[in-house]
């Protein structure tokens, strides 16, 4: 008797442990840090109070900082993955070799000590006592003095110096288009500690997780040089620049150099550029934010500056209408960096000299998927970058083109080309260990876009509609993973759709479909491709006129709003599907969106002699 009641409290406490999950729950950082930046050796010197409240269930025995500067150092494990990998990042690389036989050499790996980036921490207090800390690479790993115990508040004081690299990827000084800093990753960053762990990874170039929290940020530089960034800035008429009040006076300090004071509420990060040639224009958005460009005195470039500012107002009313309003005050479009890269209420981009409208509509849509949403991008990706390409090209097909902001498979082509040539991985794959940079930008890019464009398909425009809407509202600042769209479009659309999210992200299945036979009013369809789809079918028929059809998949346990007609639904085992037609066809076409990503089209169109 006592060894069975015994058991029965084992399984009773096990089916309590069972059903207690944790609910959810995120950390909070708040930064102030006072920075001394020399426009002369790209030297600075900074302090930082970070109070770290350890929302977690867990007690933390050690905490860890991203020290990104590191990376651009020879021998680093960025200049590392730059010599081994078949296809680097030409930014990063210099060819020795010829335009047919390239020989890729790093960029990094030839930086002499005053041109390398660097971090370094002087000194580290856990509330007032020095704590034991050392660097590995790009991650400074801090062993606490005493626990941080769930629901426990702890203030670290630091004291680091840094060095601004010569500008090889997303930061630096002195870019190509002579922007003298690009201070993104520039500070020692708290890693994010989540339900999965600690996220301390390595910079290898690719993407990043970060902690909300508040930055109060002081920065002390040459009065000349023009600063834009992430933040409001507290002190305009101690500052000038183009951020007073015209209607009253500005009073500088009378000493080299002005200090820049901002504030950052609930963002994952702090960028900031200055340059001594900045323009600084502002654009007020209708019932929204002001906008803030600041670019080089050029006159190649200023036509195109000025042509983007209007353009960079429709995009953010777009994205807040059909995603979800922008929560800041201000968003800034900077010259700087070597592309484009978003940023909290920033963004960095070169170029001028042509258009540049492009890369800010797709820079300022990460605001909402990459700031607010703020996935896990280094693990997921495409739940980023595909998104934000989705939401980029409806913009630029409704605001640039006159369009009507639909989805379309215009974007399909770098997809087929990686399947065609065996180089695709999986999207669960970690975005810094792609065996390929072109296997990692296709995928983020264009197949996490894909998976959007085809979620159309599936479940309907409106229903996608209604999915980011919703998406957005609720897990804007909460980290979600893939598991929470896919969740989200099934509560929107009543349809259940894990297989989607197995097959699209999780494996490189492929989607095949043919009409393998049509025999007078019979039409018989093959799957030849391992991964499974609804099918839209139109018939034609001999009298002229014309038919849709859909035939949903038994997975999905319902179908999208339509007005084809419904056929019977197609379970995965059976390869083949056979329908009948009330009247003789003419002809038959699998999917005449396009928006299912079939590798071979050629055999999705039957047409009788």
């Amino acid at each position: 008797m006592k060894k069975l009641l015994t058991s029965v409290i084992v399984l009773f406490t096990w089916v309590i442990s069972a059903q207690n999950n944790t609910p959810y729950w995120q950390q909070h950082v708040n930064y102030t840090m006072d920075v001394d930046m020399n426009v002369n050796t790209f030297q600075y010197k900074g302090t930082q109070k970070l109070v770290y409240t350890n929302n977690s269930p867990d007690t933390l025995h050690k905490v860890f900082y991203h020290l990104y500067f590191n990376a651009f150092q020879p021998n680093s494990e960025m200049d590392a993955r730059l010599q081994s990998i078949k296809d680097p990042d030409r930014r990063m690389v210099t060819n020795i070799g010829t335009k047919e036989n390239p020989k890729y050499e790093s960029r990094i790996a030839k930086l002499k000590p005053n041109e390398i980036g660097y971090l370094k921490v002087l000194s580290l207090k856990q509330n007032g006592k020095n704590v034991k800390y050392h660097t590995e690479g790009t991650v400074l790993e801090v062993t606490l003095n005493s626990p941080i115990k769930p629901g426990e508040k702890v203030t670290f004081n630091m004291v680091f110096e840094g060095q601004v690299p010569v500008h090889i990827r997303r930061a630096g000084r002195n870019n190509k288009d002579g922007v003298a800093l690009s201070m993104a990753q520039w500070y020692p960053k708290m890693a994010e500690y989540d339900f999965e762990g600690w996220h301390a990874h390595p910079y290898i170039a690719r993407e990043f997780h970060g902690v909300w929290g508040d930055f109060d940020v002081t920065i002390h530089i040459d009065k000349n040089y023009t600063v834009g960034g992430t933040g409001y800035l507290q002190n305009p008429q101690e500052i000038g620049h183009g951020y007073e009040d015209k209607s009253q006076k500005v009073i500088k300090s009378k000493g080299k150099k002005l200090s820049w004071h901002f504030i950052a509420p609930n963002v994952i990060d702090f960028t900031w550029a200055a340059d001594p040639d900045y323009i600084h224009d502002t654009y007020k958005v209708e019932n929204g934010p002001l906008l803030h460009f600041l670019y080089k005195n050029d006159k190649e470039i200023i036509k195109n500056w000025k042509e983007v500012q209007p353009l960079t107002a429709e995009a953010m009313k777009f994205y807040s209408k059909n995603i979800g309003a922008y929560p800041w005050k201000q968003y800034s479009v900077i010259q700087g960096g070597d592309g484009g890269m978003e940023y909290a209420m920033c963004t960095l981009v070169t170029g001028g000299k042509n258009s540049i409208v492009g890369t800010v509509f797709h820079e300022l849509a990460h605001t909402w998927f990459q700031h607010i949403l703020a996935n896990n991008e280094s693990k997921h990706s495409w739940l980023d970058e595909g998104f934000t390409t989705y939401i980029s090209s409806l913009a630029s097909d409704k605001i640039l083109k006159g369009g009507e902001g639909k989805p379309s498979a215009n974007g399909y082509r770098g997809y087929f080309y990686v399947v065609d040539a065996a180089i695709e991985e999986p999207l669960t794959t970690h975005a810094d260990r792609f065996n390929l940079n072109v296997a990692f930008s296709v995928g983020s890019y264009v197949k996490g876009s894909m998976f959007l464009s085809q979620l159309n398909y599936i479940i309907g425009e409106e229903n996608v509609k209604k999915t980011l809407k919703k998406y957005y509202n609720d897990f804007k600042f909460k980290h979600p993973t893939p598991n929470d769209i896919k969740r989200t479009a099934e509560k929107v659309s009543g349809i259940q759709l894990d297989w989607y999210l197995n097959e699209w992200i999780e494996t490189i299945h492929t989607i095949d479909y043919a009409i393998d036979n049509v025999e007078g009013k019979e039409v018989t369809l093959k799957r030849i491709g391992r991964m499974p789809m609804p099918i839209d079918v139109t018939v034609t028929y001999t009298d002229g006129t014309t038919e849709n059809f859909n035939i949903p998949l038994r997975m999905m346990r319902g179908v999208k709003p339509t007005n084809a007609t419904i056929l019977k639904d197609w379970d995965w085992a059976h390869l083949t599907y056979r329908f009948s037609t009330p009247k003789e066809i003419k002809s038959v076409v699998i999917d005449k969106s396009m928006l299912m990503a079939d590798i071979d089209r050629s055999n999705n169109e039957f047409k009788t002699e």
